[in-house]
């Protein structure tokens, strides 16, 4: 997929698209800094288009609990240089922000999509850049930053709770001028919620999507998965050893009718999406060669 695909409105393929992610920050829970040189990080968002990604969502602020808030300038340093050069090779781009100024400079350097984890609760002039570019908008359910965020998961009814909370966030874009053809949803699965909460949003995911607008779902590798699959002894899965169990969940999401799925393994993600296409496809459908 490339960035003229985004032009009229969110692509709607008949299956989920894969967002591939690529951290340019020291300190993602995810790969450990792995990427966060310019150069790297160019190398693996181009590699990852190759494995079949139809977005690549660039992100320079980690968003683990506890993690620290970096300089805007340096988040700006991170991700402008890397979505420039991908953009330039024809790649679908996503800003993952909270800050309006990086937003607004990711869309200069070719961005296509905000992928906005606070859902403009952070900043809200996020919204009104998206609305004056035109841009596709990622509202995420969020209730506070990393360092507290885990103080604020309680919830009478999980699902019940980031769906109207959620409804509110889309209100306000809508109010701040996004196209709400342009909207997606993601119910934040980890951002203030125990791996309870996790389970219980991805088992009534069809309940979000009942909304009528395109749902994201990032479980790609968290916490959550590492408590599932832990050892014997009660210690969890090492984060790059859950990508089996990521690629089962991009299983059932896609069988629950999502539009995307964010994800670090980009190949299994694709395999996965493809058959559950396939399977859920016309009866007697003529097989390609």
């Amino acid at each position: 997929m490339t960035r003229t695909d985004w032009q009229h409105g969110l692509p709607q393929p008949h299956r989920p698209l894969v967002m591939g992610i690529v951290n340019v920050t020291p300190d993602s829970f995810s790969d450990g800094g792995r990427f966060e040189t310019t150069d790297r990080a160019i190398a693996h968002g181009l590699a990852l288009r190759d494995e079949g990604a139809d977005v690549l969502d660039v992100g320079g602020e980690s968003t683990r609990p506890g993690a620290t808030r970096p300089l805007v300038a340096e988040e700006l340093d991170r991700v402008v240089p890397v979505i420039a050069a991908l953009a330039a090779e024809g790649v679908a781009v996503s800003v993952d922000t909270m800050r309006h100024e990086v937003a607004l400079a990711a869309l200069d350097a070719g961005a296509v999509l905000v992928n906005d984890v606070s859902g403009g609760l952070a900043d809200p002039d996020v919204l009104r850049v998206v609305a004056e570019r035109g841009a596709a908008y990622v509202a995420m359910h969020w209730r506070a930053h990393s360092t507290e965020m885990q103080r604020h998961a309680t919830y009478a009814d999980v699902l019940v709770e980031v769906r109207d909370e959620l409804s509110a966030r889309v209100d306000a874009a809508v109010a701040a001028g996004v196209d709400p053809d342009r909207l997606v949803l993601d119910p934040g699965l980890g951002f203030a919620k125990t791996a309870a909460h996790n389970w219980e949003l991805l088992a009534r995911l069809p309940e979000l999507v009942a909304l009528g607008l395109p749902v994201l779902v990032g479980s790609s590798r968290k916490s959550f998965l590492g408590t599932l699959l832990a050892a014997p002894d009660g210690t969890p899965r090492p984060v790059e050893d859950r990508e089996d169990a990521g690629v089962a969940l991009t299983t059932i999401a896609a069988i629950q009718g999502v539009w995307g799925v964010r994800v670090h393994q980009v190949r299994g993600s694709c395999d996965a999406v493809r058959v559950v296409e396939r399977w859920s496809g016309p009866a007697g459908r003529v097989e390609g060669p």
